[in-house]
């Protein structure tokens, strides 16, 4: 990952949150650690509580002890923390709390050397966005013409399409679109950025990248886990806005998007918006037969999701979906993208299936007849790597066909752990690298596919829990796949 040594400010709204001290607080230790950050890079955290400064060091302490244990070093952590500074006040309400921000933010520019460069990072509910952006431009901190200024945004960006809309507009009054952010974790991790690495890299896939050559393609995110204590967040988004509207959908892109022109952030992200924009919308027939929707029950020692904190006793919200998509373009024609995703499964992993078809001459020897199909699967997490399945002939005398997977294990390559997908998200801010962050029109064609889902499966007659914890999910997931004479590869 390269390094980034511009001097700046990042400056976080939001700074006793639990992103901050779970995520943020340990990303930034992580990138100084590593050197690659400026030395004068200053972190300025913004919250409500009434923390002193030194407090406030204290208990970011404890959580990048927590969760940067592998590297957490004392020593450096008396270097590193002299960079954070704790400014305490109620950004919803106090105003003038901005203009003292500002004038503290300057005086940080003298004596750092900072030069007026800032990142201003929400780690809040979206519906105080606004809000602070309206702040930072009514107190000149975001449009200063000798330093440059981003904000990064996180995840959920409205609710629908109509407040994402809104949303837009209005953060969109008072900042450039070339200066907006908005998060997506997943594009930060490390195989996710291979996607374009593997098909733009090797002659033996991007060429048979096509319906031509693909029978269907697969992405499969499962959890073990429940819900746990995100039960009323939960409530508001379900599995769709959870998962599928901004992770699956990244994926999808990447893994279907033509090759763009060059690979600039700019060129990536057209190509994506126009697989995005490619996608079938559904209606209520073609909802019925290519969705399933479910709710996990009780499970062996594992609580039903209406049993979870702060959800409702006859709760609706769906915690896991499978579909088959399709894609009308040129390359895509009459290949189906198969997604399912849940929460309390038998098993944890991420990634994309991408089966091949078989040869049809093969139809002709008899000893073929029971080959399986070319697969390559880029696996996300939790083990990072590929495999591709051939055929081969099995050692002996008789002509026996046996499938061979030909795997890459991440770590097993590289003895170090990849880079966190916050550290890279940050670390390509400051380089001012868009390519890893949501443009606006990729949010406005993900909400309208997500709607049309939505309206399309109002009317499904549901018998919530329909799959037990701990199990593959519910049983109409299966004969989904099963009627196109395909599995799921999982």
């Amino acid at each position: 990952m390269p390094e980034s040594k511009d001097n700046c400010i990042f400056v976080i709204f939001g700074g006793t949150g639990d992103l901050t001290k779970r995520k943020l607080i340990p990303a930034l230790y992580n990138l100084f650690i590593e050197d690659r950050l400026s030395k004068n890079l200053m972190i300025v955290s913004i919250g409500r509580r009434d923390y002193t400064n030194e407090y406030y060091i204290e208990l970011m302490e404890r959580a990048v002890r927590q969760f940067s244990e592998d590297t957490f070093s004392a020593e450096k952590w008396e270097v590193f923390k002299e960079r954070i500074c704790y400014n305490q006040f109620d950004f919803s309400s106090d105003f003038d709390g901005y203009r003292l921000l500002d004038r503290f933010l300057r005086s940080l520019d003298e004596k750092h050397d900072t030069k007026g460069n800032r990142i201003f990072y929400l780690a809040v509910p979206p519906d105080a966005f606004e809000t602070i952006i309206e702040n930072l431009k009514k107190f000149r901190m975001i449009e200063n013409t000798a330093s440059w200024e981003r904000v990064m945004v996180e995840k959920p960006f409205g609710s629908n399409l109509e407040t994402a809309q809104n949303l837009n507009e209005n953060i969109s009054k008072n900042l450039p679109e070339d200066k907006i952010f908005r998060i997506d974790h997943y594009l930060g991790k490390e195989m996710i950025q291979n996607i374009m690495a593997i098909r733009f890299g090797n002659s033996i896939f991007e060429p048979l990248w096509n319906h031509h050559y693909i029978d269907n393609i697969q992405i499969i995110s499962m959890e073990t886990i429940g819900v746990e204590n995100r039960g009323a967040y939960y409530e508001s988004t379900g599995i769709l806005k959870d998962m599928l509207q901004n992770h699956i959908l990244q994926m999808l892109a990447l893994i279907s998007m033509e090759p763009p022109i060059n690979m600039e952030p700019e060129s990536i992200r057209d190509e994506k918006v126009k697989a995005i924009r490619s996608l079938r919308l559904f209606n209520h027939q073609s909802a019925r037969e290519n969705i399933v929707l479910g709710q996990y029950g009780k499970g062996k020692e594992m609580k039903a999701y209406r049993e979870e904190e702060n959800v409702s006793s006859d709760s609706k919200v769906p915690t896991f979906i499978a579909l088959k998509a399709c894609i009308d373009n040129f390359r895509w024609g009459g290949v189906p993208f198969y997604i399912k995703v849940g929460k309390s499964l038998n098993d944890k992993c991420t990634k994309i299936v991408v089966q091949f078809k078989k040869l049809p001459g093969i139809n002709n020897y008899r000893e073929f007849d029971h080959t399986k199909p070319n697969i390559l699967v880029i696996r996300i997490q939790p083990s990072e790597g590929i495999f591709f399945q051939i055929n081969a002939k099995k050692p002996g005398n008789e002509f026996l066909i046996n499938n061979v997977e030909l795997d890459y294990c991440q770590k097993s390559k590289y003895s170090s752990n990849s880079t966190k997908a916050y550290e890279r998200l940050i670390l390509e801010a400051i380089r001012n690298n868009s390519s890893l962050f949501t443009r606006w029109d990729e949010l406005q064609y993900s909400w309208k596919y997500i709607e049309s889902i939505e309206e399309s499966t109002s009317d499904f007659e549901l018998s919530y829990p329909n799959y037990s914890a701990g199990s593959q999910g519910p049983d109409q997931a299966s004969l989904l796949i099963s009627r196109d004479g395909n599995k799921w590869w999982t």
